[in-house]
This record gives C-alpha cells, sequence and structure tokens, in this order.
C-alpha cells in the first residue's frame, strides 16, 4: 500500500478532509481535499462537515480553522511549523494606537497567533484586505502585523491613514530585487507577478500584485508565454497544473518557507494515527475575540 493510499484509507476511517496551503509540498498538494490560499481554507474550515480537519499549514492556520470550528479535530502534521511573522507585533503597539486615536480599527492579518487575533477589530487576508479596509467606517488604521500588505492596502485606500507595524513575512522581505531585476532581462516580456507580502523593491517592479490565488488567476486569464513569479516556490505546483504550456521563474536564491516544507506525507499519516498534532482551542477570552475577528472578515468578505 502506498503512502497516499494509506491516508486515503485513514482519511475514511476518521471521517477526515485534507486542507492544503498552496505552499505545501507538491505531493501533500497532490492529496489534499482543498488546496487554496488562507482565505479560501479558512471558508472551508467553516463549510464543511467532516468530524476532522487535517491542515497541511502553518500553526496560525490550524489555530483559525479551529477558532471557526471549534466543535472539529483539527490535527497539523507537524505541530513546529510555524510562521514567523504570526507574532511580530506586541500588545503595547495595539494599546497605544487606540489610545492616540479615537476612530482607528486595528486590523489584523490572518498570518498571526490567535492572541493577536483578539487584540483586534477584524481580520483580513491577501485577497480581502483592500475591500474591507476599504469599508470599515473608521479614518485610522492599524494594519499588524505586516508591513507590505499594509504598504499595499493604504496604496489602494488611500482615504484612510494608516499606521503601521514592523513586521514582514521572511521569505518576501528577503527577496532581492537584483535577481528579479535580472531575471526580466532574461525573460523579455514576461510579466512580474508578486504577492503583496514582497518588500517594496519588488512590488515597485511588479506587473500584477496579488494573492496566491490572484497570482494563478492572473496566469489563467493571460496567454503570456513566460512569468516571472514573486512568492513562495511552493505555488509553482498550482501554475504548472493551470498552465502546463508557460515557463515560471523564481528569485535565483529559492524562496522557500522551511516551516510550510514540514508538511509531509508522513507526517499526515501519523497525525491521523496518533492525533499527537492535535490544536487546542486557545482560552475563553482570547477564543472569543479571536473568533469575532475571523467571522467578521468571513462576513465583511
Amino acid at each position: 500500500m502506498t503512502k497516499q493510499e494509506k491516508i486515503a484509507q485513514m482519511k475514511k476511517n476518521r471521517d477526515a478532509v485534507i486542507l492544503a496551503h498552496y505552499y505545501a509540498p507538491p505531493d501533500v498538494q497532490d492529496i489534499a481535499d482543498y488546496i487554496g490560499d488562507s482565505f479560501y481554507l479558512s471558508r472551508k474550515a467553516e463549510e464543511i462537515e467532516n468530524k476532522t480537519i487535517v491542515f497541511a499549514g502553518v500553526s496560525f492556520m490550524g489555530e483559525s480553522a479551529k477558532l471557526i470550528a471549534a466543535k472539529k479535530t483539527v490535527l497539523m502534521p507537524d505541530v513546529n511549523a510555524d510562521c514567523p511573522m504570526a507574532h511580530m507585533v506586541t500588545k503595547e503597539t495595539v494599546d497605544r494606537a487606540r489610545s492616540e486615536y479615537d476612530d482607528v480599527a486595528v486590523v489584523c492579518y490572518i498570518n498571526s497567533t490567535a492572541e493577536i487575533k483578539s487584540w483586534s477589530d477584524v481580520c483580513v487576508t491577501s485577497a480581502n484586505a483592500v475591500k474591507i479596509v476599504k469599508n470599515l467606517p473608521n479614518s485610522h488604521i492599524l494594519f499588524i502585523p505586516d508591513k507590505n500588505l499594509a504598504a499595499y492596502v493604504a496604496k489602494k485606500v488611500p482615504e484612510k491613514k494608516f499606521i503601521y507595524n514592523d513586521g514582514f513575512c521572511p521569505v518576501h522581505e528577503h527577496m532581492k530585487v537584483e535577481e528579479i531585476k535580472r531575471l526580466i532581462s532574461e525573460h523579455s516580456g514576461a510579466p512580474v507577478l508578486a504577492h503583496p507580502e514582497c518588500n517594496s523593491s519588488i512590488t515597485a517592479i511588479a506587473d500584477y500584485i496579488g494573492s496566491t490565488t490572484g497570482i494563478i488567476n492572473y496566469v489563467k486569464e493571460n496567454e503570456y508565454g513566460e512569468y516571472i513569479i514573486c512568492t513562495e516556490e511552493g505555488v509553482r505546483h498550482a501554475l504548472k497544473k493551470a498552465r502546463p504550456d508557460a515557463e515560471y521563474y523564481f528569485a535565483y536564491t529559492p524562496p522557500i518557507c522551511k516551516d510550510m516544507k514540514l508538511n509531509t506525507l508522513d507526517n499526515i499519516i501519523r497525525a491521523l494515527e496518533n492525533e499527537d498534532c492535535c490544536i487546542e482551542g486557545p482560552d475563553f477570552n482570547v477564543a472569543e475575540g479571536a473568533s469575532l475577528t475571523l467571522k467578521r472578515m468571513l462576513e465583511l468578505a
């Protein structure tokens, strides 16, 4: 019996469903029931009827799924799969903004811990942040924790005044613009597609800025033969499925999230066998506050 066959049998026995992010390894994406970005997977966690969710992502994703679907068992293939950016803001930053601005809304990127979500007013993803911020009645926005996504949203919603926090995704923040410019010179005419978590030197030369799903849709909707992709390399698998006839070029320094790569077939089998990777919901006060931000996101988006 192959690993894939064993997982299929275990899923059936456990009434389990596998959710996988686009940055997970290709063989994990291939056995997943649903593949997507954070927003899509959040909706699926809310909608699915299975008793068990195996979340092939990083810890904040499993935690968010547990907040949305509290009665379900949520398993992470590896509990050590974390997101550095998810911790990059302090309570003092939030409290200071609330004390200085009467009309501030604390907008929290979904890439954050449940505790950070509980300090906030609404949660957003890269796919829906512009829409949600634009529709908030507040004139001041504290956007946490990612400064790069905040800058992207601020340009799209110039009527709001943004307060920035110094958080970032290491994979996107440390991408080298010199490498992308070299790719542009080597592949003339290939559009540059960038995730809004990228640093400003990258987004400044991008032809399109959008979520992982947005990047995939851009490729589906256009007929270029080559694309320069500025995000984590795991999305290559979905791009090749969407347009196998096209070529995709990533930064020469591989943009790899090591935490996402902890999601392996062996770890999924172990999680389904032992439940030693079960996500526990946070304490009541944190869970209540964090759940409200996620529910508000799903309502507004």
